[in-house]
């Protein structure tokens, strides 16, 4: 018996059949085949060593801002100006390498001037007592013009670290030459971690600094100097963040560029909100955001069609993702950005 087409809702949404003589196939016959080359350009992705390697690029400049941002955060201080702080180590790294031609001293160069930004940072919000989200914004905007109409006066060459390998292990398959044949400053961010969690949860600095962050009140009765460990709190991320922006540029792109850092310290704020701040979440999100991020990079080398703005934008839109649904669901140090003046509660 054959099928008489209506318009009825039954009709319009059930699939055509090979009964009803409409299409001339059957429903499964017409159903879409599996993108099979987005499934060979994923294969190809992971399987490249050139992805491990951007990964591991991109996360070692995120595990410095963001190892840094958490213990200003952690002691009250929302540091909004880790965008600057990673600019000028970039450019102070730049500098360096341009005077004395050694990679060392680039590295000087950029943790002097991420440390210079963070004592104007310091002394704005903790001692002047001024908006802690003004000054950050103000902080990245100067930076930004300044570095850049710098750059147009002065003319800095290549920098670049030397290549260090590690013989029994950059052979590795896949992690071997991303881990362990990286330009030295690379190296550090190995004790990174390990040295911020033993300074945060196994000194006295840690405890008072942890204890500012959560009741300045109390810590101040306890005779802690509330501002004064917080000042220092953001010179410890103005250092990791100079760091941070000092080896992409001796360690990945090789030349200062206005453009180099390009948002991704505001991805750093993003995975300490994303880690709940705790180290370890931090941790785990700045690997994330690299990967995320490297894979942005990779997938047009491989040759798979998708528009240049949308990988371009990608790594932000996690990140304000991330925000939207981490930041009210853990809990935030409680005095964040509250500005602490004696006397009063």
């Amino acid at each position: 018996m054959s099928c008489r087409p209506c318009s009825c809702w039954r009709c319009c949404c059930r699939p055509p059949s090979s009964s009803c003589g409409i299409g001339g196939a059957s429903w499964p016959a017409r159903r879409r085949q599996p993108d099979v080359e987005l499934f060979n350009a994923l294969g190809d992705i992971f399987s490249s060593d050139a992805l491990y390697v951007s990964a591991f690029q991109l996360s070692v400049l995120f595990l410095f801002a963001g190892a840094g941002e958490w213990v200003a955060e952690r002691a009250g201080t929302l540091n909004i100006s880790v965008e600057a702080m990673l600019l000028a180590g970039a450019f102070g790294a730049a500098a360096g390498h341009e005077i004395v031609a050694w990679s060392i001293a680039g590295l000087v160069g950029g943790c002097i001037a991420g440390l210079l930004i963070a004592l104007i940072q310091a002394n704005l919000s903790h001692r002047l007592t001024a908006n802690q989200f003004v000054v950050g914004l103000a902080l990245n905007v100067l930076v930004l013009g300044l570095t850049a109409f710098l750059a147009t006066e002065i003319d800095l060459g290549p920098a670049r670290a030397e290549v260090v390998s590690v013989p029994a292990l950059s052979g590795i398959p896949l992690v071997g030459e991303a881990l362990f044949a990286r330009p030295w400053p690379a190296y550090f961010v190995y004790l990174l971690v390990p040295a911020v969690w033993w300074l945060v949860f196994r000194t006295r600095w840690g405890l008072e600094v942890r204890s500012v962050g959560e009741n300045p009140q109390s810590a101040d009765v306890s005779g802690i100097d509330v501002n004064a460990r917080r000042r220092q709190a953001i010179m410890l991320c103005g250092l990791t963040c100079g760091f941070g922006g000092a080896f992409i540029v001796l360690g990945q792109v090789g030349q200062f560029q206005s453009s180099i850092i390009n948002g991704r310290g505001f991805i750093a704020i993003a995975a300490v909100i994303f880690g709940g701040w705790t180290l370890r979440g931090t941790v785990i999100g700045c690997v994330l955001f690299g990967l995320v991020e490297a894979l942005t990079l990779a997938t047009p080398v491989q040759g798979y069609r998708i528009d240049p703005v949308i990988l371009d934008v990608a790594p932000y839109v996690v990140a304000i993702a991330v925000v939207l649904l981490f930041a009210t669901r853990v809990r935030q140090p409680r005095a964040l950005a509250q500005p602490f003046v004696r006397g009063l509660t």
